[in-house]
Parts: structure tokens; C-alpha cells; sequence
């Protein structure tokens, strides 16, 4: 499963996914830490879909892993094609006006979150995720049970 943090540059995508991911026990992927460790600093259409596509890559490695990358393009998101897009909609303009200009705003998310509370939010969104895969067990195992005992 992955989860793909995306939102301006200051919105809090970096400091929810660390909280985020130590709570589910996920692989965590930084967009900065991306480009420092691949020395590209491209910030043009060309470089912003190499990286989007560098993070589905590496997001398909793993079982459970939480990315965080500003993704202003619809394009991006659909690359990183995630299970989950938590939309940090914290802020309304960044230090980089470039990437504020061409931002554009999710229309499908499955969280969107307005306040800077990553504790919150991490533990909300964990708790929804255990919830819904508790649940989904539940179901498998019920299905399983009915399947085996009407033979």
C-alpha cells in the first residue's frame, strides 16, 4: 500500500509522513531526500515527472511505504498512482512561486487536511487504516468460514 503526502512547499507533507510512518511501521520516501540522493535538482516539467516516476518506482519495492512530494500536477499524482493522497492544504502560497503558480488542486483525495497537527492527523489516519484492514480481515476470514462450512 502507499500513501502519498503531497502539498506546498511548508504545508507539514515531511513532518506528518515521518509521524505518519513510524506509526504504521511503513518505509518512508522524501522527495528531498530523493533528489540529494540521485543529484537532481531539476525543478522543470521534465525533472518534476523523472521524480514522480523515481517515486512510484522506488513506492513499488515496498509493502507499506508514505511518500511526501509536493506533486503539483495532477500528472504527478497519477504516476504515483497511490492508495491513499493526503492533501496538506496548510498553507496557500510557499517560498517557491513557480511551483505555487502551476499547483494544482486535487479533486480526489482521501484526506484533506486544513491545520498543521501531524500527531493528529498520524494518529487518525493509522487508526482509520487499522480500522478498514481489521475489518477487511474480518470479512475474508467470515467469507472463508461460510465458503468452507456450506461444502
Amino acid at each position: 500500500m502507499q500513501i502519498l503526502i503531497i502539498g506546498l512547499s511548508g504545508s507539514g507533507k515531511t513532518t506528518l509522513a515521518k509521524e505518519l510512518s513510524v506509526s504504521l511501521n511503513a518505509r518512508h520516501l522524501n522527495a528531498d531526500e530523493l533528489r540529494k540522493q540521485y543529484n537532481d535538482w531539476d525543478f522543470s516539467d521534465a525533472g518534476r515527472l523523472r521524480q514522480a516516476h523515481r517515486i512510484k518506482n522506488l513506492s513499488d519495492k515496498y509493502d507499506l511505504v508514505v511518500s511526501d512530494f509536493i506533486a503539483p500536477r495532477a500528472i504527478h499524482r497519477h504516476i504515483v498512482d497511490a492508495d491513499i493522497l493526503v492533501w496538506m492544504d496548510t498553507v496557500k502560497s510557499s517560498q517557491y512561486k513557480d511551483t505555487d503558480k502551476i499547483f494544482e488542486a486535487p479533486v480526489d483525495y482521501t484526506y484533506r487536511i486544513t491545520e498543521k497537527d501531524a500527531q493528529k492527523w498520524a494518529k487518525i489516519i493509522s487508526d482509520n487504516l487499522n480500522e478498514n484492514f481489521s475489518r477487511s480481515l474480518n470479512h475474508t476470514l467470515f467469507t472463508c468460514l461460510h465458503t468452507s462450512s456450506s461444502r
